[in-house]
């Protein structure tokens, strides 16, 4: 879609990776990463709910204005800011159930309404919801904020299950599991609709990835492994890192190729 002359939603080279193993093995360490750095800067580092949010929000937002701001897909920065989302995500929703006693049930209910009503905006803007056409600010703002959401979302799924719902973390990553494989194997085999099987598997990975990080670093008493917030965040960022840092290099050697 090109944009009208002088418009300030500018067109340039769509902003989103390839969706490969790659994209959902780092999207799903970067949720895990939300739910466990949260809770490290939030107990272990005693910033509490309110410093924490403050902190990573204003993070977030200098690092979002980078993203915005790049004519085309840098690694680096595309998943600094993803996993800052799954971080401020995870903080929306202890916030409100934490500071403002709205129940998992009502986040839930409420995170879905505002992921649908952006979804809603976005495709009556733009008649698509695909990932491989983000290419203009406008599109690249809907999918932020739906990336935002899912997050929200998946915090308030995870723990509805996992805890309002008595399934344990272990039982809450398997289902999820089973729900994603159900979702590929809807895909690939019965052709479900590729841009729906992405968002819901999206969605999903959330949720897994919250119950994944809880199982790894809550304590054996609560159900958990008992490795702790340190352990597991910096398990799972040093993998992001090396993913992030190769796929970086693969994309240099792909833009020198082409060049």
């Amino acid at each position: 879609m090109n944009t009208l002359p002088g418009s300030n939603f500018r067109q340039m080279l769509n902003k989103v990776p390839e969706v490969t193993l790659f994209f959902w093995v780092i999207k799903i360490m970067a949720t895990t990463v939300g739910e466990t750095a949260a809770d490290f800067l939030n107990v272990n580092m005693h910033l509490g709910l309110t410093g924490t949010s403050v902190a990573i929000g204003a993070l977030l937002l200098a690092l979002l204005v980078v993203q915005l701001r790049s004519q085309k897909y840098i690694p680096a920065v595309y998943w600094v800011v993803v996993v800052l989302l799954s971080v401020f995500g995870t903080l929306i929703t202890d916030n409100l159930v934490d500071n403002l006693g709205v129940s998992l049930e009502m986040c839930t209910m409420i995170f879905s309404g505002a992921l649908a009503a952006t979804f809603i905006g976005w495709y009556l803007s733009e008649r698509t919801l695909s990932i491989h056409t983000v290419h203009t600010t406008r599109r690249e703002l809907f999918y932020w904020a739906a990336i935002l959401f899912t997050f929200a979302l998946g915090t308030a799924a995870g723990d509805l299950a996992a805890e309002g719902l008595k399934l344990g973390y272990g039982i809450s990553v398997l289902a999820f599991s089973g729900l994603i494989g159900a979702i590929t194997f809807g895909h690939y085999v019965l052709k479900l609709d590729a841009i729906l099987a992405f968002w819901i598997a999206y969605i999903l990975t959330r949720p897994l990835g919250a119950s994944s990080g809880d199982l790894l670093a809550q304590p054996v008493v609560n159900g958990g492994l008992g490795l702790g917030n340190v352990v597991t965040s910096s398990l799972y960022l040093m993998t992001i890192l090396a993913l992030v840092a190769y796929m970086t290099l693969r994309e240099k050697r792909s833009t020198s190729r082409v060049n």
